[in-house]
């Protein structure tokens, strides 16, 4: 069967292997595809998985990026309790990679804070945002 819905998000990277490990060490995203570009042979591609649903981040080779996702554009990982932002933060406040220190906690944000990936990307990790409650609850049948 076909894929059907939101499936991926392309983003240039100017050193691939830095910017995969960067993914894996803070959104737990392996590479499940890896191949050279059709049109420059001379670059890669790579696609990164979390293996929770048919979605991946596509990393491609590019010789600079011009407009990196920030300050506000984002990708946003979820992270399994507070103490796991706060780690990973302080982690990236270690390599210098550290944008928005954690902050906020109740409402739809959650607690998050905000790294920059080897490009200036922006990769917001966060808990408590209750995104998977919240699609289901607009799915649900409305009671009359």
């Amino acid at each position: 069967m076909p894929d059907a819905g939101f499936t991926h998000i392309a983003l240039p990277v100017t050193d691939l292997d830095a910017t995969i490990a960067f993914y894996f060490r803070y959104a737990q995203m392996k590479v499940v595809h890896r191949r050279t570009q059709q049109q420059i042979p001379e670059r890669e591609i790579a696609w990164l998985s979390d293996l929770t649903r048919p979605f991946v981040l596509v990393l491609a080779e590019s010789p600079d990026v011009e407009h990196p996702l920030g300050p506000f554009a984002h990708l946003g990982v979820a992270c399994a309790s507070r103490d796991e932002v706060d780690r990973l933060c302080e982690l990236a406040r270690l390599e210098g990679r550290l944008r928005d220190a954690p902050s906020g906690g109740e409402g739809p944000a959650g607690y998050y804070g905000n790294l920059t990936d080897p490009d200036g990307h922006t990769l917001e990790l966060s808990y408590g945002q209750e995104v998977g409650l919240t699609i289901e609850q607009a799915e649900a049948p409305k009671s009359k």
